[in-house]
């Protein structure tokens, strides 16, 4: 049997925080073997506590390794069945254990480890959140779709998560997605999305889908934020914003070629703006049928047969960054 005898303390599933008080430290005992077990227990100012949430486990663990018998305690009471060198446990209290060479002598108790349940709030979760959008351009009456993702960097788990997503007024709420936990809904009085979910565990992440119509050309920020009852010291990923450039352009998808002077060509609304522009129309074959830099308001689909035709206008923005348009044009002959 080895002279040296520890009592460690693992985590069952995730390590929590240690205390300022020892916490995580190896609790040690010198054994001598003089025939039977003489121990001295080195001297504790505070027996370490190690945290654990409600129903959590932890594993504790005596040594030397190559003892036949152990005898684990709980508050100074002998644990029934507890005689392995592994001893895992839910129960909050004071710990020690005994080891039995193989002529049946005891060492002496080993140094204690108290095991607390937290209450309250808890230790930190550390809550992030994630604002993305749609790629591309987008005009007015077009549609698009902001994303949520929430994450729970830890180290506890998180309840009571609350998202808040004020829309901007320049967009009207088109649908709004089922997340992937929790509950959303929209709060027409205050144009809000509010996005509850009762927790999240360590590492867990949750999304949401929110599409939007434009109503408004022009700079369009939007910021959501997420918050926890647990606290929150990292609140710089507490929010995200997302910003968007939508140019004042109406794009129909049709015109009538017909004669009478109303939507005989394709007029593109507020394409004055922005000199510096792109038209290209394919039809269904992906063929090129019209090109032009800076269109001229021009095409009527001359010597085409009515049908569907695809559109990709390039236009850059006061920001001297191109944006793409494209989308369909219906072609509509007598």
């Amino acid at each position: 049997m080895t002279p040296l005898s520890q009592l460690h303390l693992n985590q069952a599933n995730r390590l929590l925080p240690s205390s300022k008080q020892g916490m995580g430290k190896k609790v040690t005992v010198i054994i001598l073997v003089l025939g039977c077990w003489i121990a001295s227990a080195m001297a504790q100012q505070q027996p370490p506590i190690r945290y654990i949430m409600p129903g959590q486990q932890v594993k504790l663990t005596a040594n030397p390794t190559n003892a036949p018998r152990y005898q684990w305690y709980r508050d100074g009471i002998p644990l029934g069945g507890a005689f392995l060198q592994d001893y895992v446990t839910a129960t909050p209290g004071r710990y020690t254990v005994e080891a039995y060479n193989g002529d049946g002598c005891m060492s002496d108790l080993s140094d204690a480890v108290i095991i607390a349940e937290i209450t309250g709030r808890g230790p930190d979760a550390d809550m992030q959140i994630n604002k993305t959008a749609d790629n591309g351009a987008f005009r007015l009456n077009s549609t698009f779709s902001y994303y949520l993702t929430v994450v729970n960097n830890g180290p506890a788990a998180a309840t009571g998560i609350v998202v808040t997503d004020k829309l901007p007024k320049q967009v009207a709420l088109d649908l709004l997605s089922v997340p992937t936990a929790g509950s959303a809904v929209y709060q027409a009085n205050d144009h809000t999305v509010l996005w509850k979910i009762s927790g999240l565990a360590t590492g867990a992440t949750a999304s949401l889908a929110i599409r939007v119509k434009v109503l408004e050309a022009g700079a369009i920020s939007n910021t959501a934020t997420v918050a926890a009852t647990e606290p929150d010291k990292a609140t710089q990923n507490n929010s995200s914003a997302h910003q968007l450039l939508v140019l004042p352009l109406h794009i129909p998808n049709a015109i009538t070629p017909n004669g009478d002077g109303v939507n005989d060509v394709f007029i593109i609304s507020g394409l004055e703006q922005y000199p510096e522009n792109e038209l290209t129309i394919l039809n269904r074959w992906g063929n090129h049928v019209f090109e032009q830099k800076g269109y001229a308001q021009n095409w009527s689909g001359k010597g085409l047969n009515a049908g569907t035709y695809f559109y990709l206008l390039r236009v850059k923005d006061g920001n001297g960054r191109w944006q793409d348009f494209k989308g369909y044009i219906t072609l509509l002959k007598p």
